[in-house]
């Protein structure tokens, strides 16, 4: 099976498998585990912050972010698509007791000037604006890059009216690779981020969140309590490790084949691509025009051996990872051909 469902699919190499076996292990919940701690400082050269903390995954470190950011009846801004407003089981409401006021972006990214009509007037009615969440690169958008001006601009608004910032960059290692903007420097401008080892870098499991020294003690009290304290982890640890120092310089490749499917696709008659949004390594296409829906697509894709997952009643997505070879992607193309007949 040629898998595009998304780049979580992703299996430990034999190198990978090997760096979790030799890991030093020790008692995490107490700080006792070296290979967490090495890649906790890892990650903090990396990101520029002072502290950071291992979580199990992507929506726990968000999550754990917004609880430490916030107290019950604040209200937080985030784009009308984001995987926090969307995927994340209405979580900021029940686990940190927020509303969330979603705004309606652009391919994934927003401006000043909405986040500015969204923030909430001193006044005994409202909620107040507690944090602002961006996401990049942005899931639904289709893997598109959060431009970096309109960052700082809202970062640099958010600290004249004491709101925080919050960037969910499970991806974000595809939008440095992309856009040659350095981690630290997207970090620079958010009070806290959270990245995932589990999509494009390949690792099994884990996410780490990054911040101040202040905010992460407080992260991890609401990971504890979210009943995310492991013990020897360091197993983990090693995986994410290995990712960090072996694929993310690869992430280009994926790129790469994302684009070329993309092209190719966008000349089957039905299907329709916004190849300005074909930034990193996920595809989105419509299939409205062919007269088909999208789980019919998806079904006979899976009889050619080519996964690929429903995104709308009439959208599919196609991800990229470390698993596709561009072998694998010409086959994709040609099922695509088939199934539309196309010569």
């Amino acid at each position: 099976m040629i898998d595009l469902r998304s780049d979580t699919v992703t299996k430990p190499s034999p190198e990978m498998r090997e760096a979790m076996r030799q890991a030093e292990l020790g008692d995490d919940v107490l700080g006792e585990d070296p290979t967490i701690n090495r890649l906790q400082e890892m990650i903090a050269k990396l990101t520029g912050e002072e502290a950071t903390l291992f979580v199990t995954s992507g929506t726990m470190g968000n999550q754990v972010c917004i609880n430490a950011h916030t107290q019950p009846g604040n209200e937080i801004i985030a784009e009308r698509y984001s995987h926090i407003f969307n995927y994340e089981c209405g979580s900021p409401a029940l686990l940190s007791g927020v509303q969330v006021m979603p705004v309606n972006g652009a391919n994934g990214s927003f401006t000043l000037e909405q986040v500015r009509e969204l923030i909430r007037p001193v006044n005994v009615h409202h909620p107040q604006t507690r944090l602002i969440c961006i996401e990049n690169t942005h899931n639904r958008a289709g893997g598109t890059i959060f431009p970096l001006d309109k960052i700082k601009k809202i970062s640099g608004f958010a600290k004249t009216q004491d709101i925080r910032m919050h960037l969910d960059g499970a991806r974000l290692w595809n939008a440095s690779a992309a856009a040659g903007i350095s981690i630290q420097e997207y970090c620079s401008h958010f009070d806290s981020v959270s990245l995932c080892f589990s999509k494009g870098l390949g690792a099994p499991v884990g996410s780490i969140v990054a911040g101040s020294a202040r905010f992460i003690e407080r992260a991890r009290y609401y990971r504890k309590a979210y009943g995310g304290g492991m013990r020897q982890a360091g197993l983990l640890a090693a995986a994410a490790i290995y990712a960090v120092n072996h694929n993310f310089n690869r992430l280009k490749d994926d790129h790469r084949r994302a684009k070329y499917f993309a092209e190719s696709i966008s000349t089957i008659p039905g299907i329709a691509v916004d190849l300005t949004t074909v930034q990193t390594n996920i595809v989105i296409f419509d299939v409205a025009g062919s007269g088909l829906d999208g789980p019919e697509i998806v079904r006979r894709l899976h009889q050619k051996g080519v996964g690929v997952s429903s995104f709308a009643p009439t959208k599919i997505r196609a991800v990229t990872h470390l698993d596709i070879s561009d072998q694998d992607i010409q086959q994709a193309v040609s099922a695509m051909h088939e199934i539309f007949k196309i010569n």
